[in-house]
């Protein structure tokens, strides 16, 4: 089996190459891609020795091309390349691991041409959910979650049509016990300290404030077909848990793990067989307990805003994404407050109307009207 990860430097990326290695006779690197971390590729690419390379965010060189063609790999320029990976027919399963708005295009392009998707790239569903169902459903594409809960949520169906709720569990970040008038003062270093889980810094942000479990409440309304008001969230510290399925008989049904990314992976790349991940087994007995409670949506206010936009439709959710991008990335170089992330992405919820999202070209329109006002928001609140 051909597998091309796009996101192959980040965390997700990495850990995919971890379980790909423990299973060479079953998969096959067909390409790897990054952003601009030319070394970084360059030094998987002599490891993994995919077929093709790929720079997305990098102009043309020759002598960077050169070093890529030594280690045994062809590399690929621009965005573009991105979606000639995606859709070649020699590549049979896509993982869909770049961060943010970038990576919405090569997730589309992925299902419309039949492949196996392995999404990781929450903001494809939440900025064009409908979109990208109706490219799989059209390109007859398998999509299978990577994030820990949708996951979950994944192995715990068993009848769609008897679901009474889904529960998406949070474990609350670094600041879930922290005194309320402490987080305006909190630094990029803090918020990027998460409790239980290894990411990178824009999602462990995105933790901290829980905006990651926003986007993962609208990402499963349209993986699962449900609605807003069939999706809880519970913040669950130990991490153990990482989501359940009610069903209308009263029967809840849960999937545990060890936080570690690569016991999802594991299962998107095999399903509907199971292979061995790497991670270590899970203790039962040496678990001192397993707590649940409800987030304090003074202290998550983006987890409302997500609720909010989902509710709005439309473009509305691809607002909310270019919004947080933009405010978490002022935050990171010192320019907001962490507090100002919520109050940032709320003002442009207000600020920019929501309209149909019919297709690509109307969700990225909304999308960098959303980072126009963003970015002015940012400036207001430093001013």
């Amino acid at each position: 089996m051909n597998l091309a990860i796009l996101g192959a430097t980040g965390s997700i990326g990495t850990s995919t190459l971890d379980v790909v290695a423990r299973h060479r006779d079953r998969y096959r690197l067909f390409a790897l891609a990054a952003h601009s971390s030319a070394d970084a590729l360059l030094a998987l690419c002599r490891l993994h020795r995919p077929r093709y390379a790929v720079l997305a965010g990098v102009a043309p060189d020759a002598r960077i091309a050169a070093a890529f063609s030594e280690a045994g790999s062809e590399l690929l320029f621009g965005t573009e390349a991105l979606e000639h990976i995606a859709t070649d027919s020699r590549c049979d399963v896509v993982m869909a691991a770049i961060v943010g708005a970038a990576g919405l295009a090569s997730t589309l392009a992925a299902a419309r041409a039949g492949k196996r998707v392995l999404l990781a790239n929450k903001e494809a569903l939440v900025m064009a959910g409908p979109l990208l169902m109706r490219a799989a459903a059209e390109g007859g594409a398998t999509i299978v979650p990577v994030d820990s809960e949708h996951n979950a949520v994944f192995q715990c169906l068993s009848d769609a049509r008897a679901v009474r709720r889904i529960v998406l569990t949070a474990s609350g970040g670094p600041f879930r016990a922290a005194p309320l008038d402490s987080l305006e003062s909190v630094t990029p270093a803090q918020a990027c300290a998460h409790p239980n889980w290894v990411m990178g810094r824009k999602i462990s942000v995105d933790s901290a404030t829980m905006m990651n479990k926003g986007l993962e409440v609208i990402e499963a309304r349209w993986l699962f077909d449900v609605p807003a008001s069939a999706i809880e969230v519970v913040i669950h510290p130990q991490s153990i848990v990482h989501s359940l399925v009610e069903y209308i008989d009263g029967s809840l049904i849960a999937q545990l793990s060890n936080p570690d990314m690569r016991v999802p992976i594991a299962y998107a790349l095999a399903y509907p067989e199971r292979i061995a991940s790497g991670a270590r087994p899970l203790d039962l007995a040496a678990l001192k307990e397993l707590s649940f409670e409800r987030p304090d949506e003074r202290r998550f206010p983006c987890l409302r805003l997500a609720y909010r936009a989902l509710e709005r439709g439309g473009s509305a959710p691809a607002v909310l994404n270019a919004a947080n991008e933009v405010a978490v990335d002022a935050f990171l170089a010192g320019r907001l407050a962490f507090t100002g992330i919520s109050r940032v992405i709320a003002d442009t919820l207000d600020a920019v109307p929501a309209a149909a999202a019919t297709d690509l070209d109307a969700v990225m329109a909304a999308d960098a009207q959303a980072r126009r006002a963003a970015g002015a928001g940012v400036l207001a609140e430093a001013a």
